[in-house]
């Protein structure tokens, strides 16, 4: 035993070697079924271990067991590549693996090697029934929850591109259950959810899906036609419970009287349905009546008679003829009518009530009167219809309604006692015999008078308008009051409510008069709109209202009213004669002519003239005209005492006063105040051949008649014998050397200076002056020559010796002024450039309360200035201050004379309007000059600028700051 153990052992090494040099290597590739042919499945010389050259000199070649080539190498290239069409269905079927075995045989030496290919499978078959349609025949008695197994789907592919799942259209008696095998089948099965009934559905068409899991998904689809089978299960059906049928008791033998009708919703004999008297059917109706078993239809079969017998009542059957057979049943009632031989009779069941006219609501479906009538006849004979006699009027059969069945008489309309407080009605009651038969009766109904009609004013007379200054009592309307109704319900009274001036006066029952009762007042209530209450004494009481328009005739118990308490006007001087000043307006409340205004002027007195005499007024615009030209320089300000008088009787007026500035004009031509000369003559003057630059040779001084700006005067060397050698100052008029003077230079010049105001226009005047240069002069030599060169020189000297003893007087003052000055503005504690004004006048203002100065601030030109008129009416003195420049040779001052022709006491209140309540401040580039001038009843301040100058305004007081070489 042991030793053929050994043997076989020794065997099996033998054939392992043996195989060892035959079978190198074992090769596996795996490739989808239905590659293309010639797709490459992996390079076999390469897995192998070959070279190319070496496959195709050792004649390598591949067989298969099948014997079909399917696959085949290229030598050139070492590919194993697809050769035939590969369909895993095909060649492995349902199987889970499918490979397919090749063997690789290569010579010298020879050698074997094994390959695989492993085909995968791809989706590439759907699902699909054997049957485009699968019939299923249910019997309609089959009970829910039966299940019937229906045709699998067939799928080629496997694994998971094989069939999955089945669905089922969606429906309301059937749903899909699928029963998976162990062996991997899935079997659909049908399952009935609810009953089927044939007569309804009797074929139902239904669709089943078979789904495979392939990605993507592919489907087979079949038509599921399932037949419901019939079983008698319906009973036939008469179309009505009971039958009634009339017939008249003269009626012949074998007259089809009636039928009956039914119907079976089975099918086949199931549904063919047969009639008959049912089983217990009394013996004097089978006597009396037969059925046709096919059609139903009812004959007489003997006479009736209605005094025998008025009505038969019995059975049909219907029955099918199913297995087993089903029946059902209905009644039939035979009426005998009778012949109609009685009239009816009318008697009242219910009597009338009177009746409230309001009361259609409550007594609404409720019966007023129940009539009854009698018949003896039966049937159609005896039935009775009710109605109101034909010859009823309109209004009855509009107001009550009778039921023609019942007899019971209903409200419908509305009742009105005023209209008719009684109603007779007569009512028919009419049987449906042939001929028709009646019965009549008379009913009469009371009306009870109800509360239901409103009071009514009555305007006996139309209302008439009344004055405003009407006396108390006076009367405006008359006024009556009716009701429609009776008794307490027609009584009314009138009310007005108290807050009118009128009230009601009754005279006769019924009647009233409107009266006064109060103070009128047009202008506040022009019209009232009298409410007038008339309420009457029912229960409940109604109410209604009734508007009377009065009107207010006007009377003239108003004066005019002016817009503004005063009017100021300013206006330009040399306005042309006829020009408009201004305009005032007034108003009236009054109406008409009593409203209708005129104005005019009020005499007094301007410049010991009439003012009508300067001015006129439209007495129907209340525009203000001028009759002259006016002139600033000689009237400044003047009032115009202007009246506004109605038209009414007695008129009424009012005043207001306007006051009318007269704004300067520049109309006047600088006047040359030195050097004197004739005009067209010549002024001399002599300066020293030793001056330098800057000698003061003479100085050219001028004056303007005008105001402001338009009489600031400015110098201009317009001609000059030598223009290098002298200059006028632009705002002094000095005239001085601009260099030394040299032997070259003429012993004598000319020069022509021009004198421009800063008006506009610009006026301008010219002065001529000579100037010989002499040897040993030192001083300026003013020369003050007379018009005539003819006087004695004695009165030349006189005249030269008072110009040189003024100049030094008007020099020494001014020194002495400024050093005053100078000290007094070191000691002051305020940093101020300027102390014209201390601050004890500061203070003053501020605690005086009649402030009254008024700012008129001029921006028309350029040059700027303000002018502050109005001052303090207690202070009688005038008093004159300035402030000097250090670079100021001489000063120029305007004195202006204080007006005591205008009563300032009159303007304060118009002056202080004008003032402002909070701080100016002005800015501008030069400075000139400001002249202050202070009275009791006139204050003016006039400044020019240079480079930079702020002036501020507070407390109605003015403060100057001035920059470095101003002059003030």
């Amino acid at each position: 035993m042991e030793r053929l153990l050994l043997d076989r052992a020794a065997l099996w090494c033998l054939d392992f070697l043996l195989m060892w040099n035959t079978i190198d290597a074992h090769i596996r590739y795996t490739i989808p079924e239905e590659l293309s042919v010639g797709s490459v499945v992996g390079n076999l010389a390469k897995d192998l271990g070959f070279g190319v050259a070496e496959i195709s000199d050792r004649n390598l070649r591949i067989s298969t067991e099948s014997g079909k080539q399917y696959f085949s190498v290229d030598l050139e290239k070492g590919e194993l590549a697809v050769n035939e069409r590969i369909d895993r269905e095909e060649l492995c079927g349902q199987s889970t693996s499918c490979l397919m075995p090749l063997e690789v045989i290569i010579e010298n030496p020879l050698q074997l090697y094994r390959v695989e290919i492993e085909v995968q499978d791809i989706n590439d078959n759907a699902p699909h029934f054997h049957t485009k349609e699968i019939i299923l025949k249910i019997a309609e008695s089959t009970v829910p929850g039966a299940r019937f197994l229906l045709e699998m789907a067939q799928d080629p592919d496997v694994g998971s591109n094989s069939l999955r799942s089945y669905s089922l259209h969606k429906n309301d008696h059937f749903s899909l259950n699928v029963i998976a095998h162990k062996d991997g089948r899935k079997v659909p099965e049908l399952v009935l959810q609810k009953a089927l009934d044939r007569e309804n559905l009797s074929i139902h068409k239904l669709i089943l899906t078979a789904v495979d899991g392939g990605i993507p998904a592919t489907s087979g689809s079949t038509q599921l036609t399932i037949q419901v089978l019939d079983i008698n299960d319906n009973t036939p059906v008469f179309s009505n419970a009971l039958y009634e049928i009339s017939v008249n008791e003269n009626t012949p033998k074998g007259t089809v009287i009636g039928s009956v009708k039914a119907t079976d919703l089975d099918e086949g004999s199931n549904g063919d349905i047969e009639f008959s008297f049912a089983s217990r059917t009394l013996e004097p109706v089978l006597k009396t009546f037969s059925i046709n078993p096919f059609t139903g239809e009812i004959a007489l079969n003997d006479l009736i008679d209605y005094e025998g017998t008025s009505s038969f009542t019995f059975d049909i059957r219907a029955s099918d003829k199913g297995s087993p057979s089903m029946e059902s049943h209905c009644t039939v009632r035979v009426d005998v009518l009778d012949i109609n031989d009685n009239v009816p009779e009318i008697i009242l069941k219910s009597l009338p009530s009177p009746i409230k006219e309001d009361a259609e609501d409550s007594v609404k479906g409720t019966p007023l009167i129940r009539l009854l009538a009698t018949d003896l006849d039966e049937g159609a004979n005896g039935e009775i219809l009710y109605s109101f006699g034909e010859h009823m009027s309109n209004s009855v059969n509009s107001i009550f309604h009778i039921d023609s069945n019942t007899g019971e008489m209903f409200l419908k309309g509305e009742l009105d006692y005023e209209s008719a407080a009684t109603y007779r009605i007569e009512v028919v009651a009419t049987d449906k015999g042939s001929p028709e038969m009646e019965g009549h009766c008379s009913v009469q109904v009371e009306i009870v008078d109800v509360n239901d009609n409103p009071p009514e004013v009555v305007l006996t007379s139309s209302p008439s308008p009344v004055r405003e200054d009407a006396p108390i009592g006076t009367v405006v309307a008359l006024i009556s009051a009716r009701d429609l109704d009776s008794g307490d319900n027609g009584k009314v009274s009138l009310q007005i409510p108290l807050e009118y001036p009128f009230a009601l006066k009754p005279s006769v029952p019924g009647h009233y008069a409107l009266v006064t009762n109060g103070m009128l007042d047009r202008e506040s209530f022009p019209e009232y709109n009298i409410e007038v209450t008339a309420t009457d004494a029912g229960s409940p009481p109604l109410t209604s209202k009734k508007t009377i328009p009065i009107k207010i005739l006007d009377v003239n118990d108003n004066p005019p009213s002016f817009l503004d308490s005063f009017y100021n006007v300013y206006l330009t001087e040399n306005n042309a004669p006829g020009s408009i000043l201004g305009e005032v307006s007034a108003v009236d409340p009054d109406l008409g002519e009593n409203a209708k205004i005129s104005y005019s002027i009020l005499d007094s007195k301007m410049q010991d003239a009439s003012v009508s005499s300067y001015v006129y007024i439209n007495s129907d615009n209340g525009s203000i005209y001028s009759m002259h030209s006016f002139d600033y320089e000689k009237l400044k300000v003047f009032q115009i005492h202007v009246q506004a008088k109605d038209h009414g009787s007695p008129s009424l007026s009012s005043n207001v006063t306007v006051h009318v500035f007269i704004l300067d004009q520049n109309d006047n031509v600088p006047a040359v105040i030195y050097p004197f000369a004739v005009m067209g003559s010549v002024s001399h003057q002599k300066m020293p051949r030793s001056a330098k630059a800057g000698h003061l040779v003479t100085k050219v001084t001028a004056v303007d008649a005008d105001s402001g700006h338009n009489a600031w005067v400015s110098y201009k060397l317009v001609e000059a014998t030598d223009a290098s050698l002298f200059s006028v100052n632009l705002y002094t008029g000095e005239v001085r050397t601009k260099r030394a003077v040299s032997e070259q230079d003429d012993s004598s010049h000319r020069l022509l200076i021009e004198i421009k105001d800063n008006g506009e226009p610009v006026q301008s005047a010219t002065v001529t002056v000579g100037i010989s240069l002499e040897d040993g002069v030192h001083e300026p030599i003013l020369d003050f020559r007379q018009h005539k060169s003819h006087e004695p020189a004695s009165k030349s000297n006189k005249i030269t010796f008072y110009l040189i003893v003024s100049l030094a007087s008007v020099s020494a003052v001014s020194f002495l002024t400024f050093a005053i000055l100078a000290v007094r503005c070191i000691r002051s504690s305020a940093s101020r450039a300027c102390c014209c004004v201390r601050r004890g006048d500061s203070d003053e203002y501020n605690n005086n309360p009649n402030r009254n100065l008024h700012i008129q601030l001029n921006t028309d030109g350029p040059i700027k200035y303000v002018e502050v008129l109005g001052g303090d009416m207690l202070s009688q003195s005038q008093s004159f201050r300035s402030c000097l420049s250090p670079v100021s040779e001489f000063s120029d001052f305007t004195f202006v004379k204080p007006s005591s022709t205008t009563d300032f006491k009159e303007m304060i209140n118009v002056l202080d309007a004008s003032l402002p309540d909070s701080a100016w401040t002005f800015e501008s580039q030069q400075v000139r000059h400001i002249l202050l001038f202070t009275g009791n009843n006139y204050t003016k301040v006039c400044y020019s600028y240079r480079k930079h100058m702020y002036s501020t305004i507070k407390g109605y007081l003015l403060e100057c700051v001035f920059s470095k070489n101003h002059i003030l």
